[in-house]
């Protein structure tokens, strides 16, 4: 079987043995379920400067007043493509798409769409939900999501992949009915969130990498050896493996941590230390997400930029 060929967003975020960083959008400080979309471009290319490795968005449907998160709002297609037409290197993920309550034809189609405008910079992360009031929406049985999940998976990666005689004229003419754009530069990277309702064995055999959560570095150390083992098992190669991180990042720069949701409070010398104790465990890429930033968010960029960026660049 050859080996996929994933396009510049990929590369530029992945590399075995390194640890590269994004940020989360909104990039803004909030309390509520909403936030205010206000100058999110600049800050996006503020942080394409700094030298993030990625900027990743969210899929979130509707607003459930139970949950209290409505992401960046935005449809992910329209915002991502709307993102790649105001940049140029830095990747865009999903984080992410929820492949049960769409169409897979569609999926593919708009994931291969923003992929060929922003020439190879998607990473396309996926998972099946968790709020029944969704399915219930979409008119889909929630029971149904493990198996939707695969079939859709399958049917993306399958109809984006480009060959390599893709520009052949006998091939060309020998396809039929088929679905356009394809990927920019032949296979879309596409990451498991979590478990979605598969085994460990299936993410690890099908999946371009792995999406986690934080959780504490011993916790994190358990949960990179199954997947290490599962590659073993299922006999592939390395795969990456991401998570996020919420950070509220203070003046004190060694002040040291405080638990937040899904996070710390900490300074950046204690946020170097962490995350080169996550690079050590064999995390790849660890994505940040401000939200709960109680000091204003360009200042924090720019700490960021100068302290955290230069000692786990992006790896191209």
């Amino acid at each position: 079987m050859n080996e996929p060929n994933y396009g510049q967003g990929y590369h530029s975020v992945y590399r075995k043995g390194q640890l590269s960083l994004g940020i989360g959008v909104p990039i803004e400080a909030y309390t509520s379920p909403v936030p205010t979309m206000q100058n999110q471009v600049a800050l996006i290319q503020k942080a394409e400067a700094l030298g993030f490795a990625a900027v990743w968005c969210r899929d979130v449907p509707l607003l459930d007043p139970t949950f209290g998160d409505a992401g960046q709002i935005y449809d992910p297609w329209v915002w991502l493509g709307f993102i790649a037409a105001h940049t140029k290197t830095i990747a865009m993920g999903t984080g992410s798409i929820i492949l049960p309550l769409r169409q897979a034809t569609d999926l593919a189609k708009a994931a291969a769409s923003v992929d060929q405008l922003s020439q190879g910079r998607l990473i396309m992360g996926v998972a099946t939900g968790d709020r029944p009031v969704e399915y219930n929406v979409y008119n889909v049985p929630f029971e149904s999501r493990d198996e939707r999940f695969r079939n859709a998976f399958e049917f993306i990666k399958q109809n984006t992949h480009r060959p390599a005689n893709w520009n052949d004229q006998q091939a060309v003419m020998a396809r039929q009915l088929d679905l356009l754009p394809k990927s920019y530069t032949g296979d879309l990277p596409l990451f498991v969130t979590g478990n979605s309702r598969q085994s460990l064995a299936w993410i690890a055999e099908h999946a371009t990498g792995w999406l986690m959560y934080p959780r504490p570095v011993a916790q994190q150390r358990t949960t990179l050896a199954q997947w290490n083992e599962a590659l073993d098992k299922t006999s592939q190669s390395w795969k990456p493996f991401s998570q996020s991180l919420y950070v509220d990042l203070t003046e004190d720069p060694d002040a040291a941590p405080q638990n937040i949701h899904l996070g710390y409070r900490l300074g950046r010398n204690q946020l170097i230390e962490h995350l080169q104790a996550l690079r050590e465990i064999g995390v790849n890429h660890v994505t940040f997400n401000i939200r709960f930033s109680t000091r204003p968010v360009e200042e924090v960029l720019d700490e960021l930029g100068t302290y955290v960026i230069p000692e786990f660049p992006a790896a191209i």
